[in-house]
């Protein structure tokens, strides 16, 4: 069954990380060395095993995803995320965009950027399915980008859009330049007012991960065009400000939204703590935790799905236990299916609900 991930952090992964995504996982993780950075004040240790390569996402038939520039602007020293300018912020994202461009001229990705480009390259997975015997069909991406820093200002927006951007986070960690991110207690700026603005004009998609409570509330009301959360947890399941609150998940169903809930482990369950090794365990029953929490408060299956967010700040050992690699994906259509769950609503959260969105934001 295809399946779409709302994020992945391919690009920084391969530029900012040094690794060869066209590779298997088998082959990252032989590379001698180990990676650690800091990510908002906290080592990334639990980056050190690679968990996502372009082979396994076709294993699991992870036929699109959303995939993202990411490069920050926040004042905060971070090597390899954080940069003193905005310019060298933008500088890095094209960067990142060359490297996807690089890819699509090998035939190992493609760009989707319009409901007719969506519709024949998901009929080519189908058709994959059926018959595996055939060639694989590329993995598709959505352009987006994790936090608007490497947009010089909202006139630019439209350069962007040009060059395949279809759905923009206002921010990451931190004060962005835009709005404020997690950790932070900044709204939106008068500079984020204007590039909405921009965005609705160019009919871009709006993803609030990552932003404060405050520029949640500030952004949806001024923002009437799709909306998603492309990797985001429940707050009621992880008390922590990274998470949102029923209250922000209801106004989301209310404006027919999708949440992708990620993968990261200190997300899925209390009381994890990254370097920590008496942490509480974490399977793939605690990702169908949260999906199932988005359903309930939706009342449907409708608004729930996959933004696992694998190898984007976290690795192997931050991710549950039963998944060693993106090509896991499928499991928690087992998870589901154990629980009771018909497969018309395991089939919206592997795929249908962000195909629904882009659909219906692409149509407008």
């Amino acid at each position: 069954m295809l399946i779409v991930d709302g994020h992945l952090d391919l690009g920084w992964t391969a530029l900012q990380w040094n690794r060869d995504i066209t590779k298997t996982v088998a082959e990252l993780r032989s590379r001698p060395g180990v990676e650690v950075q800091v990510l908002a004040g906290q080592p990334l240790t639990g980056r050190i095993v690679p968990t996502v390569g372009l082979p396994e996402m076709r294993e699991g038939r992870v036929g699109l995803c959303f995939a993202t520039l990411l490069a920050r602007s926040t004042g905060t020293d971070v090597p390899h995320l954080d940069y003193p300018s905005a310019l060298q912020a933008g500088a890095v994202a094209y960067g990142q965009l060359a490297y996807y461009r690089a890819l699509e001229g090998q035939g190992l990705m493609k760009p989707i950027r319009d409901a007719a480009a969506l519709d024949r390259h998901v009929g080519e997975w189908e058709a994959f399915d059926r018959d595996p015997s055939g060639a694989c069909p590329p993995v598709g991406f959505v352009l987006a980008v994790e936090g608007a820093d490497p947009v010089l200002d909202p006139a630019q927006l439209a350069d962007w859009h040009a060059e395949g951007l279809r759905v923009v986070g206002l921010s990451h960690f931190g004060t962005g330049r835009y709005a404020g991110g997690t950790g932070s207690d900044l709204g939106v700026t008068p500079l984020g007012l204007e590039l909405l603005a921009a965005m609705r004009r160019l009919r871009m998609i709006l993803d609030v991960t990552h932003l404060s409570d405050r520029a949640f509330r500030e952004a949806l009301d001024h923002w009437d065009g799709p909306v998603l959360a492309s990797h985001q947890n429940c707050r009621a399941l992880v008390d922590a400000p990274r998470q949102f609150s029923d209250s922000q998940l209801r106004e989301l169903i209310g404006r027919d939204a999708v949440i992708g809930t990620a993968f990261d482990a200190w997300m899925l369950v209390p009381g994890w703590k990254r370097g920590e090794d008496a942490n509480p365990a974490v399977t793939m029953e605690a990702v169908a935790d949260h999906v199932d929490h988005v359903c309930q408060l939706a009342g449907n299956s409708r608004h729930a799905a996959i933004g696992s967010d694998l190898d984007g700040g976290f690795g192997r050992e931050q991710s549950p236990t039963d998944l060693d690699t993106i090509a896991d994906l499928p499991k928690l259509a087992e998870v589901l299916r154990r629980r009771g769950w018909a497969d018309a609503a395991v089939v919206a959260v592997l795929h249908g609900n962000w195909l629904r969105l882009l659909r219906a934001a692409w149509s407008r």
